[in-house]
């Protein structure tokens, strides 16, 4: 499946439903998630079988994760349950260097028998790849990192709320919408744990526990008499965070542009489907929009999708040198133009980062699939392309001896790969609110939430929209628009970058579902902004036909 489609579906919960089976693993009873799984000192053992059979097959390196992935989903659609999945996947994925060429393998038989056989299997593999590969496999060095281990700081599991809790939640937002003029709705909470063992011939041993959650929905409103609909998709954020996300605490409400509630580390979903109704209702009669050049003021939980496409995926290395082009395409962020050190991605203003640590995202861990402590690092700086997004055996390609520690595999059974890290943008410095932005801008729209998009092969030129659209006119909202989309290219849009509001509007946006590789794996990731204006952007009206 595309992972432009998958995530559009998986924004309606209909995704979920076409995940792999080797990351959803074997239905069981909810009971389950709580059961502690495989003792730390057996899985130390079971990975020192496969280390050391690795090396006694002529390995001059190896690595084997030890997984625990367990999933929750519970979906509803007005006062209907639709269903509640609950999964557990276990295993061993075994990671070789043998003649230096990579092999891999796995098996969920965690034995001492099952992991020998996995482990004769990748380096038996590695052996035939050899026979082709042309340059021997280099890995940037990496410390023995000992026994060591990390938790996302969460303060409730998800996993020791009753079902019946999220159910209620969910039917609670359900009911809101539906009283304030809905018709029709669907709603979903996504929750997942993974717990992760890494060990390395490097001398790591490494014990993660990493918790995600995401809640949304999709609100309708028809008109009955036109038969026109109007869908409001969910303002949340996927969040690396246990079930107190779900709080909703009054500090942590932030006010966007027509009075809009948004949200940071904490989430009211009942509140947010009660303004969704409102605000389909509204979009029925607004206005369309008239196309032209107009200022754009994009709140994060809109700006960060536009991040993840025009910028996440244009720097992961492997795409720039062409490794994805049979699938997801290639980037136009080539390497003659990093070397070049003073190609204009942006404007002056824009500095994003890659971050790997960030508190509260989707990609926060401690250390990566390869034993890498994670960090931050500069992608673009002062409107600068600095840097990509390179792993163990791709860091040389750039003259650096340091992975940037972005490698991940979705479960035991696929092998790790660069992923993208966190892609960021930096708040302004100077004190500056939406508010400010709005009363600086003659003509302009403010787009909140994430919509349809279109990026091409070299993530170059595109097209995004949005959930809603406000028009901004001498320094005033003067209403809501209809079939609003904008077009640029990637370039011109970052360099079209004048404003950026500061700190106080910083939140995040998530993709809980995006793919890459063959076969394609899926991973969570972050972006984080605030609220940011773009002068002189092409706007189309999509709802015109020529």
């Amino acid at each position: 499946m595309k992972r432009r489609d998958f995530m559009q579906m998986s924004g309606m919960g209909a995704g979920a439903l076409l995940l792999p089976t080797s990351l959803m693993g074997s239905n069981i009873d909810a009971e389950a998630l709580l059961a502690p799984g495989m003792d730390i000192i057996e899985k130390k053992r079971m990975a020192n079988v496969a280390l050391n059979t690795a090396k006694s097959l002529g390995a001059t390196y190896a690595d084997a994760r030890i997984g625990r992935y367990l999933n929750q989903y519970v979906f509803t659609r007005e006062d209907k349950v639709q269903n509640v999945v609950n999964t557990e996947s276990f295993g061993i994925g075994i990671r070789v260097i043998v003649n230096g060429t990579w092999g891999f393998a796995s098996t969920n038989d965690v034995s001492a028998d099952g992991v020998k056989k996995a482990t004769e299997q990748a380096a038996n593999i590695a052996k035939a790849n050899s026979k082709f590969q042309k340059e021997r496999v280099v890995l940037a060095p990496v410390a023995s990192q000992g026994d060591v281990s990390w938790k996302t700081p969460i303060k409730k599991d998800f996993k020791s709320i009753p079902v019946s809790e999220k159910v209620e939640l969910l039917l609670d937002a359900n009911s809101a919408a539906l009283n304030n003029g809905a018709n029709y709705v669907n709603s979903a909470l996504f929750m997942v744990n993974e717990q992760k063992y890494f060990a390395s011939t490097d001398g790591s041993y490494i014990d993660q526990d990493v918790h995600r959650i995401w809640p949304t929905f999709g609100v309708t409103a028809i008109d009955q008499a036109g038969g026109k609909f109007k869908t409001r998709q969910a303002m949340s954020a996927p969040m690396g965070m246990g079930y107190e996300y779900l709080d909703g605490l009054e500090s942590e409400k932030l006010v966007g542009a027509n009075g809009l509630k948004l949200y940071r580390n904490s989430y009211d979903i009942v509140e947010d489907a009660k303004i969704a109704a409102e605000q389909a209702k509204e979009m029925l009669t607004a206005k369309s929009v008239d196309p032209g050049k107009y200022d754009l003021v994009l709140e994060p939980n809109h700006l960060g999708l536009t991040i993840h496409e025009s910028v996440g995926h244009p720097t992961e290395l492997d795409r720039v040198l062409g490794y994805e082009a049979n699938y997801a395409g290639t980037s136009f962020a080539t390497i003659d133009k990093w070397k070049s050190k003073n190609f204009k991605y942006g404007s002056d203003i824009v500095n994003i980062v890659a971050d790997k640590t960030q508190a509260g995202s989707l990609g926060a861990v401690g250390y990566d699939d390869e034993g890498v402590p994670c960090k931050k690092w500069d992608i673009i700086r002062n409107g600068v392309l600095v840097n990509y997004q390179a792993i163990r055996d791709q860091v040389k390609i750039l003259d650096q001896n340091e992975s940037h520690g972005c490698c991940y595999a979705q479960s035991w059974n696929d092998v790790q790969f660069q992923r993208m890290p966190n892609i960021s943008l930096e708040a302004g410095k100077e004190k500056y609110s939406v508010q400010e932005m709005i009363k600086d801008v003659e003509k302009g729209i403010y787009i909140a939430g994430r919509g349809s998009y279109s990026i091409d092969q070299q993530r170059y030129n595109f097209q995004f929209g949005g959930t809603v659209f406000y028009e901004i006119k001498n320094g005033e909202i003067v209403g809501m628009l209809n079939d609003v989309a904008y077009q640029s290219n990637t370039q011109e849009f970052w360099n079209a970058c004048s404003k950026i509001c500061d700190k106080d509007d910083y939140r995040l946006f998530g993709s809980f579902f995006d793919g890459k590789g063959q076969p394609s794996q899926i991973s969570a990731v972050s972006h984080g902004s605030s609220t940011t204006r773009f002068n002189g952007i092409n706007v189309i009206n999509t709802g015109r036909t020529v």
